[in-house]
């Protein structure tokens, strides 16, 4: 293992060599803009992936504790999140890491079962509870805000137990539960909730493709033994809508006036590029569009589901109920969550024939997605397979949510750059991390872009502060600003971190500084 005092001094001289040619190359443009006063620069995470701390103190089991402790295989490295980063006990050293940085938000989620073990069949877990509210006094002394996420993917397995979780309406009695709980003990100092991190995501990997617990699908997109491709992911979908639009009501009616915050719901966001100019494949980007991200947000702000995805599924999409529809609507939301991280070429497979892939399907829209067309790729490939470097698709992401939901406010709270860790991968390389920064570049750059067209964003997290546990990678792939050796769980700060630091300091302490880019 490199001495990491070494790799330190790396990074110091890497940013002195880079910064100043960073700072200079647009300094001279005619369009000056900042990141107005109240943006947020933060960095992102989750329970599961960050906390560790597997059952102490009265946490309960959930749904990715028995997941990865009883369905061996299904883990890259055969790991758990029993210990992850560690946050539990080390926030305070991670917050300091915060603040190195300059951010002045900090996006986490509540692990539900360690509030509430068995949903709302048991008590309240005030360890848990305490836990919480130290770290939201950590981050708040040290003038960070916290962004608070309810449900990240983890939930009490008690729910899945005894009535299968996402698939039955009672789970939104049990979803308005936590965030009563939530907003009760933590709200008069939270400004900033989510309520519902990627359900269009969680969904597919858990009900349609079965790759994600409770690991539910059907032939030809899986072999799970149990579940219905063609059925479940638009029932657990229905339910997760409902369960948000149940945890807004309570907030609305019972909270918001008196603790004067502001909820919203987080989706994952691609920008989808017709492969040829014909109308068939630009129709099939809209349409897979409407079975990704609007899926979800057009229920949440429109009450009602996108029209291609009613005109192609018929009865298999439920309905909202007349008085459904009418909440959603008037409920609304605040603002609008994106996760973004890369772009797809976008194949027509409803008026033409199309070979069996990604998005091919009716249940997916008729839209097949592909990352290159021909020899040419639709952005720089990465050592993930799903990840494409193209931020222009980023740019547009923004402009279509900034046009189809009228510009409701946008936080972009995931963006980030994955480094699949191989066996001769080295840690200078990994301390190194020059492709990182440039993805964060060139994002952030796309980003101010489309400010400057009139997007409405407030604030942009960085996925993530530190290597971490990621989901079926296990700890083979880094997305971290900080580099975790997961044997001491020393972080060490990257190139990217330096860089990240430079631009908040440079975009927050500066009335005038060229056009913003770096």
């Amino acid at each position: 293992m490199a001495n990491l005092g070494i790799l330190k001094i790396m990074v110091l001289l890497l940013e002195m060599i880079s910064f100043p040619f960073s700072l200079s190359v647009h300094k001279n443009s005619a369009n000056s803009t900042l990141f107005p006063s109240g943006f947020l620069f933060g960095t992102a995470s989750s329970a599961y992936q960050y906390e560790g701390a597997y059952l102490t103190e009265g946490k309960g089991l959930n749904n990715w504790d028995v997941f990865t402790h009883h369905q061996p295989g299904k883990i890259l490295d055969g790991s758990n999140g029993d210990i992850a980063v560690d946050q539990y006990h080390r926030f305070l050293e991670d917050i300091e890491l915060m603040a190195s940085l300059g951010v002045n938000s900090y996006r986490f989620s509540i692990s539900w079962a360690r509030i509430l073990p068995k949903g709302r069949f048991g008590g309240i877990n005030y360890s848990g509870i305490k836990y919480y509210n130290r770290l939201i006094d950590a981050l708040l002394s040290k003038g960070i805000q916290p962004f608070v996420t309810l449900n990240h993917l983890d939930y009490p397995q008690e729910l899945e137990d005894r009535y299968q979780s996402w698939l039955s309406p009672e789970i939104r009695e049990d979803f308005g539960y936590l965030a009563d709980t939530c907003f009760r003990y933590f709200g008069h100092r939270v400004k900033h909730w989510i309520t519902v991190n990627e359900p269009n995501q969680q969904i597919v990997l858990s009900y349609r493709k079965g790759i994600f617990p409770p690991c539910r699908c059907s032939s030809p997109y899986g072999n799970c033994g149990k579940g219905n491709s063609e059925t479940e992911p638009f029932t657990a979908a229905h339910n997760m809508i409902l369960a948000h639009a149940e945890a807004v009501r309570i907030y609305r009616t019972k909270y918001q006036k008196e603790q004067s915050g502001s909820i919203g719901i987080v989706v994952q966001t691609s920008w989808f590029e017709p492969i040829s100019e014909s109308t068939a494949d630009k129709l099939a980007a809209e349409r897979a569009q409407s079975f990704y991200s609007n899926w979800i947000l057009d229920p949440a702000i429109y009450g009602k589901y996108p029209d291609e995805m009613v005109e192609l599924l018929g009865p298999a999409l439920p309905e909202f109920s007349v008085d459904q529809a009418k909440d959603l609507k008037k409920l609304g939301v605040d603002f609008v969550g994106i996760n973004h991280y890369t772009s797809y070429f976008v194949k027509d497979c409803y008026f033409s024939s199309c070979q069996r892939g990604d998005g091919s399907s009716r249940t997916e829209g008729f839209a097949l997605k592909f990352d290159r067309k021909g020899n040419v790729s639709i952005g720089e490939l990465t050592d993930v397979d799903w990840q494409h470097v193209y931020p222009r698709g980023f740019r547009k992401v923004l402009d279509y949510i900034k046009n189809r939901y009228h510009n409701t406010p946008i936080f972009v709270t995931e963006n980030g750059y994955g480094d699949l860790e191989k066996q001769d991968t080295t840690v200078e390389e990994l301390v190194n991390d020059i492709k990182r920064r440039e993805y964060m570049r060139g994002h952030l750059n796309a980003l101010q872009a489309a400010m400057r067209n009139g997007a409405n964003v407030k604030g942009y997290f960085a996925w993530s502060l530190l290597d971490n546990y990621e989901w079926l990678y296990g700890y083979r792939l880094r997305f971290g600003l900080f580099h975790v050796d997961f044997t001491t769980l020393n972080r060490t700060p990257k190139l990217s971190a330096s860089w990240y630091k430079y631009f908040i300091n440079y975009h927050t302490n500066t009335s005038s500084r060229g056009n913003g880019h770096m």
